[in-house]
């Protein structure tokens, strides 16, 4: 067999293994994101700085607003406006299982001007500073399509059909590999 053919067999094979790895990851978060109510925010301003940085991509978790502690970092989804994301300064029960949150964001003097009355609020379990921007990123077409592009060179390469060696029939009539 040919080195050259035997070589690319194997960059192809272990493209396409990395891939399908890659995929069966992505399909494993998806669904523990899902049973978890697992989810991603992105930090568009500073209001957590020094903490989490503007830039930031954090992952949170949806629990009951009675769960939160002083101390937390939560998002609270507003009806007419962007969620928040600041740190919990006093939690009391409210109605109905509800919860008043007073919060303030670590690079703000004072409390946000009003509590918080809500069932539940997404905590901040982890971040990672400037993760956003990529993510961000990622969102633009262009660069989805070149994305697409590339991984469709990548497979169609690695499946792109190779010379087989030639085979000669010996006397039988039967099918036998050149040397």
């Amino acid at each position: 067999m040919n080195q050259k053919a035997s070589g690319g067999n194997r960059i192809g094979n272990a493209l396409l293994n990395v891939a399908a790895l890659g995929g069966t990851v992505c399909i494993i978060l998806v669904i523990l994101a899902f049973y978890f109510q697992i989810t991603l925010i992105m930090f568009k301003t500073g209001s957590m700085s020094p903490t989490i940085p503007a830039g930031s991509l954090a992952v949170v978790k949806k629990i009951p607003a009675s769960e939160a502690r002083v101390g937390d970092v939560v998002t609270i989804d507003r009806t007419s406006a962007l969620p928040v994301t600041h740190r919990v300064t006093s939690v009391s029960p409210a109605e109905g299982g509800a919860a008043k949150i007073t919060m303030r964001g670590d690079a703000n003097p004072t409390d946000d001007p009003l509590p918080y009355e809500v069932q539940t609020v997404r905590i901040v379990l982890w971040s990672v500073p400037e993760l956003a921007y990529t993510v961000n990123a990622a969102n633009n077409p262009l660069v989805l399509g070149g994305l697409t592009v590339v991984m469709a060179v990548v497979v169609t390469w690695a499946f792109w059909p190779r010379d087989e060696p030639r085979r000669r029939r010996d006397e039988s009539g039967r099918r036998e590999a050149a040397t």
